[in-house]
């Protein structure tokens, strides 16, 4: 898995904090679904596969209602594949 990567989407998700956990000083509150979305990005193929499979793992971490509707992802969605189509093809 591309280190730099999971930072990135990492950060993202900490400034997006979809479930309302960035207090300031937890940086990396959100490593442990960043790397698990990064790991599932290569069976991806379009920003609504992001989408669904982001929305899943927050379901999994936090559970439906603490994770919410689907649609309270869609710009980490469109962030996240930004970042994966921009990554070195080696990184893959």
């Amino acid at each position: 898995m591309a280190l730099s990567l999971i930072a990135e989407v990492e950060a993202l998700l900490y400034r997006h904090d979809p479930v309302g956990i960035n207090f300031g000083d937890n940086p990396d509150e959100y490593r442990p679904e960043a790397e698990s979305i990064v790991a599932r990005l290569p069976r991806a193929r379009s920003v609504d596969d992001v989408l669904a499979l982001v929305h899943e793992e927050f379901v999994y971490w936090f559970d439906e209602d603490i994770a919410g509707p689907a649609d309270r992802y869609e710009d980490i969605a469109r962030d996240v594949w930004a970042a994966w189509l921009a990554r070195p093809s080696s990184a893959s």
